[in-house]
């Protein structure tokens, strides 16, 4: 995306520290979401950016003490970049992958599933082992949280190419994205760090403002289908 280009290669931010900024809402909503709840949580994780992200919620879920599993869509040794460091974090602490004979009896009996397989990074129909993932939680989670966009949707043209995850909350990270327009369920904004100068440049006028918050919800009503609307 072209808002992270800028954010790194000219204003210097690393991509684990919008990764951090990322997982720290979206487990701040999880926590919400599970209420007075602390039970299990399981995370379908992607091995790109989106899967960062939920990989680094796992860990701020953790340190709270709420029990996380964390189910990958490919072999560990394929983990690169962010993704794998974050993960290796997650390693040192204890945790170990769900194996995959044990994610269906899990996804039935977890109290929120977050969908971070693929975000906005989708390039073309789902596939394989992830395809799988997205099929195993529409037909048996009973509440599903997505960062940024439910796997399967195009982040810009809303088009669904395949199977895509049915979420009941999306947290979209920087800025709304186009594609969100016509999902159902609740849509937060969150901040990941991201200076409103970085936006002036792509000729964004309009930043939404965070003030004491670090996420927003949003409203529908606006011309491009979204306008920012504090939560609490």
């Amino acid at each position: 995306m072209m808002v992270d280009r800028i954010a790194m290669n000219d204003f210097g931010l690393d991509i684990l520290q919008m990764m951090e900024n990322a997982g720290r809402n979206l487990a701040e909503i999880a926590l919400n979401m599970l209420g007075t709840v602390r039970g299990e949580v399981v995370i379908l994780a992607g091995g790109g950016g989106n899967g960062g992200g939920g990989v680094c919620c796992a860990r701020h879920l953790h340190n709270r003490g709420v029990r996380t599993e964390v189910v990958f869509d490919r072999d560990l040794a394929a983990l690169k970049g962010a993704a794998g460091a974050q993960w290796r974090i997650l390693q040192a602490a204890g945790l170990e992958p769900l194996m995959s004979d044990r994610v269906v009896a899990l996804l039935e009996r977890a109290d929120l599933v977050i969908d971070a397989l693929i975000g906005y990074s989708l390039r073309g129909t789902p596939r394989g082992r992830t395809a799988e993932l997205i099929a195993l939680c529409n037909d048996r989670a009973r509440r599903v949280l997505a960062l940024d966009v439910p796997s399967g949707l195009d982040a810009t043209t809303g088009e669904v190419p395949g199977v895509m995850i049915r979420a009941e909350h999306i947290v979209t990270l920087a800025l709304p994205k186009m594609g969100l327009r016509d999902t159902d369920g609740a849509i937060f904004l969150a901040d990941i760090g991201i200076p409103p100068e970085v936006y002036t440049r792509l000729g964004v006028c309009s930043v939404p403002t965070f003030g004491s918050r670090y996420w927003l919800r949003l409203a529908r009503t606006a011309p491009l289908g979204i306008e920012p609307e504090q939560l609490r």
